[in-house]
Parts: C-alpha cells; structure tokens; sequence
C-alpha cells in the first residue's frame, strides 16, 4: 500500500475585490480611471500587493486596447488605475455603450485575489 499524502491547507484564500474595496470610474478622452479604495486600512496593503498593473492587465484583456497605469495613494489607503484605449475614442466620438467608462470600476471589483485565510472579509 503506499503512504497516505496529507493534502496541505492553503494559508490563502480567493476573494473579489469587492469584499475588500469600493471603487469609483470616470473618463478623460480614451482613457477610462479607476480608483480603488480599501474598505479598511488593513486592506490596502494587500490591495498593493495583490492588484498589480499586470492582474489589471489580464483582467481587462480584449475590453481595452491601451497600456495600463497603476499609481499608489496610501495616504487614502487607494490605488488609481488609468486604462488607455479603453473608450473607443471617448465619449463624444465612441459606440461603445459606456463611452465613459463608468462600468470599469464594477468589473474591476469582480477580479479575485488571493487574501490570508484568517482575514475576516464582506
């Protein structure tokens, strides 16, 4: 017979942002804003750590056509995201349903991190 494997618990669990985070969306021409704010300031070291510019990149993938810009205020326990070519164009000129990109913050807090097991959530 071969030994039993203990299966190891994971020390992380999955949680989306919105357990976390409020968010806030705008415009400016093609580039859509987002600004991410952690529910607690505990959060906010976690939301740094874990929502890179690169997650934010894949999570976007196929809806924006730009680079992405990640920038930290922890002075407001937020992060602010600029999303380029995300408009099709902007408001004025764009077909796309939301031309000003306020949907972008409710999608960005759909992604889901990986957070320490323990931390109480929601």
């Amino acid at each position: 017979m071969s030994p039993q494997v203990k299966k190891k618990r994971s020390t992380t669990k999955k949680v989306q942002l919105v357990k976390l985070a409020h968010a806030r969306s705008g415009d400016k021409g093609d580039t859509a804003n987002v600004g991410l704010i952690a529910l607690k300031p505990e959060y906010y070291p976690i939301l740094a750590k874990q929502v890179t510019r690169a997650k934010v990149v894949k999570h976007f993938r196929g809806i924006i056509n730009g680079d992405v810009e990640r920038f930290e205020l922890p002075n407001l326990n937020a992060l602010n995201f600029l999303l380029h070519g995300a408009l099709g164009g902007g408001g004025t000129i764009s077909l796309k349903t939301d031309a000003q990109g306020k949907v972008f913050s409710t999608a960005l807090l759909r992604m889901e991190i990986d957070v320490p097991r323990g931390l109480k959530v929601g």
